[in-house]
């Protein structure tokens, strides 16, 4: 469909209307990434609502300072809206998933003429369950709940998450709708091992047959799914609802036009998303769990009907499991070289190319028929379950019995489907040729070899146990995402600060399995780097590489901070964080702080007061504070990066693409971990300028980049900031 006058003129206004609204002016990129997004989707050919045109994503780089939200909303909703498709934004993170739906598109929808409605997806588990809360309030045995209406009890303030009064205040807030049931709006935070009380998921939940589906806070969230013209979720759940066929949850992707933002997520979290494991002895302490279920489940089920013989059934697949996982630890156990961390009282053994050993190969296919055989009796179990909710036929189940164990069955069903998936994930046989995924027609993209999946274990010790885990992982997540969402999508924006790696999209396109015909576009940025920031490389009188290089940052950085108001110090370690924090402290009191001291929020909220009252405040960060802190003007004046961020040599799945890479030819060092230490490095300091106001400066004190040949690449990727590089 080639863009219309009347849709160039509509996106030209709203434009116009927005930035009046705002008392804001254009940007050049902001402009740019408009007429990009929309000249690629007027690209999109189609036939009676199904894309004919080839698979093909737009990927713009815009950084900090762009406005590349409200960009991309001015210029996909109305097209959207003319092309009859949802429009589908998807984040990688709920602070920017919260900005999107409570300022950046009411502020859309207030000061442009534009029309669409909009609404806020998230996957089940994040929604309170009634039906849990309760059945978790009727364990507690009060008497209270027997002889008053639950909402009717009063909240207590200040109860500890996991209590019974917790428990009756969160019922209390759902009840006068002082809550809506969604696990992010709760003032506080919730434990997760507390959360999992009170939630459920699609196995569990009997939906329509639940007592409570007409309050039921998942459900009421839904509603609006299907009149959204824009549905905001994140990558997780579109993961999530292609791993279900897609459609499942979300619209389906024939009927989606995506934007990704913080794009450069998404092959990390469909990597996660694949993955599958399992703990040995957690598994086989879970199958006495369920063989105690099925005694209590007995006597509600008359005998000799199919469901007690199904629960038979169901116990002999389970003790036939139990009595293979046995064989397998052994094996794994005695003929594993395990080499010990005693800092962290485990180990790890990564099975090189993805091959097992033959006994162990065996073994796990054992472990594949017997938790199959068992995944399919529960299955039948659960049928059985859900159709007593049919009342227009006769059971052997009654309905009281089914409201109360269906959640409990498909709780244990589905966690025997998660243990499958490992169990047929370590049975494939390794094939390079195959380049698509369970044989998917893929003849729109050439066919190419593809890494061996990562397989790997872990051994811990603790205090009075032991435990080995399993693990397999897809090493890339290009074949997983072309065949599921690519291939299938009616078109996909991708955006991001940073998705180019060494000033290249290779690492994206390859890791990402973008289509042949996508198109890349690097938006200029508005800020003036020359004048706003320097990047300076100090004499240091170690390398990384060296054992003195901790006591070298130790005698280094209080003059780093010194007069500065504010100050954010990068390690890749946190040990090293922690063994210099020590060190300092005690000279430098009510100075330092760590993200490991508390909340993240909390923090930043300490560092934010200490610079208001004007006192120096530092802080001392690893990965996590790398890339996802925003400390715009005065609460960020210098950001001192102690080393080059370098992946750790043991994560098992880039040690599997090493692998691969090197048996291909290549050089792993300079194709993954360069590029992937390029990425990093740009977000790091990216933490620095976050208005066009700012200024500041960015302190690398690994004296690789400028003694290194691959350290002039990296400088060379960091936005165009004044050098100054002691000799």
């Amino acid at each position: 469909m080639a863009l219309s006058d009347a849709l160039k003129q509509e996106i030209q206004q709203a434009y116009r209307d927005l930035l009046a609204g705002k008392g804001i002016r254009a940007r050049y990129g902001q402009r740019l990434m408009i007429a990009e997004i929309a000249r690629y989707m007027g690209e999109i050919t189609a036939d009676d609502g199904r894309r004919t045109s080839p698979p093909a994503t737009c990927v713009i780089e815009a950084g900090t300072g762009t406005g590349k939200t409200l960009a991309y909303l001015v210029a996909a909703v109305p097209v959207a809206r003319a092309l009859g498709k949802t429009l589908v934004i998807s984040t990688a993170t709920v602070a920017l998933q919260d900005q999107i739906v409570l300022k950046d598109l009411p502020d859309l929808k207030q000061h442009t003429r534009l029309d669409f409605r909009w609404t806020l997806a998230k996957g089940r588990g994040r929604y309170l369950c009634m039906s849990r809360l309760e059945a978790r309030l009727h364990d507690e045995g009060n008497g209270d709940s027997e002889t008053m209406p639950l909402f009717l009890l009063e909240a207590q303030a200040g109860d500890e998450p996991g209590s019974r009064a917790f428990f009756e205040q969160m019922l209390a807030r759902y009840g006068d709708r002082s809550w809506d049931g969604d696990r992010d709006h709760w003032p506080e935070q919730i434990p997760d091992d507390v959360w999992r009380q009170v939630t459920t998921d699609h196995r569990q939940c009997t939906n329509r047959h639940c007592s409570y589906f007409d309050s039921c806070a998942f459900f009421d969230a839904r509603k609006e799914l299907d009149q959204a013209d824009v549905v905001v979720a994140n990558h997780d759940l579109v993961l999530a609802d292609l791993a279900l066929g897609g459609g499942a949850i979300l619209p389906e992707p024939e009927n989606a036009l995506y934007i990704f933002d913080e794009a450069h997520h998404l092959p990390d979290k469909a990597l996660n998303h694949f993955a599958a494991s399992v703990a040995l002895n957690g598994t086989r302490q879970w199958l006495k769990q369920l063989s105690q279920a099925l005694v209590k489940m007995q006597p509600f089920l008359a005998p000799g009907t199919q469901a007690v013989k199904t629960l038979d059934k169901i116990g002999t697949a389970a003790r036939d499991l139990d009595l293979v996982l046995g064989r397998v630890y052994q094996e794994a156990e005695t003929n594993t070289r395990w080499d010990f961390n005693e800092e962290r009282r485990s180990a790890q053994w990564r099975y090189p190319e993805g091959e097992l050993p033959d006994a162990l190969a065996a073994l796990a296919a054992e472990a594949r028929v017997a938790t199959a055989t068992l995944v399919r009796h529960l299955g039948a179990l659960a049928d059985d379950v859900q159709a007593a909710f049919d009342e227009r036929k006769e059971h052997d189940i009654d309905r009281e019995t089914a409201e109360a164990w269906y959640p409990v069955i498909g709780a244990f069903h589905s966690r025997a489907e998660d243990q499958l998936r490992l169990w047929v994930a370590w049975c494939e046989q390794v094939n390079e040729s195959t380049a698509t995924e369970n044989g998917d027609d893929d003849s729109a993209r050439p066919r190419a070899k593809v890494p061996p999946p990562a397989r790997w274990a872990v051994r811990q010790r603790w205090e009075h146990a032991e435990d080995i885990t399993f693990y397999s992982s897809p090493v890339l997540a290009d074949n997983l995402l072309y065949s599921r969402l690519w291939s299938r999508a009616y078109g996909a924006v991708l955006t991001s600060a940073t998705l180019t790696a060494l000033g290249r999209f290779d690492r994206l396109r390859s890791r990402a399995g973008l289509p042949e015909a996508s198109r890349y576009c690097v938006v200029p940025s508005s800020f003036r780097y020359g004048d706003m920031a320097t990047v300076e490389v100090p004499s240091m009188r170690a390398m990384p590489t060296d054992d003195a290089f901790t006591d070298a940052l130790v005698e280094r950085l209080p003059d780093l901070w010194a007069g500065e108001p504010a100050t954010l110090v990068l390690f890749t370690s946190r040990r090293q964080m922690h063994r210099v924090r020590d060190a300092l402290a005690p000279e430098h009191p009510d100075l330092i702080l760590t993200q490991d001291d508390m909340a993240k929020g909390e923090v930043l909220r300490q560092h934010c007061a200490r610079v208001d009252e004007g006192r120096p405040s530092v802080l001392f960060g690893v990965a996590s504070f790398a890339e996802g802190i925003d400390l715009p003007g005065k609460y960020l004046k210098h950001v001192v990066i102690t080393r080059l961020p370098f992946s750790v040599p043991d994560d098992p799945i880039e040690a599997s693409l090493a692998e691969w890479v090197t048996q291909r030819g290549g050089n792993p060092f300079m194709e993954i971990t360069v590029p992937d230490a390029s990425v990093k490095l740009v977000q790091a300091v990216g933490r620095l300028l976050r208005t066009e106001q700012d200024t500041g400066r960015v302190t690398i004190l690994d004296r690789r980049i400028v003694t290194r040949r691959y350290g002039q690449l990296l400088l060379d990727a960091l936005p165009p900031f004044r050098r100054i590089i002691e000799p």
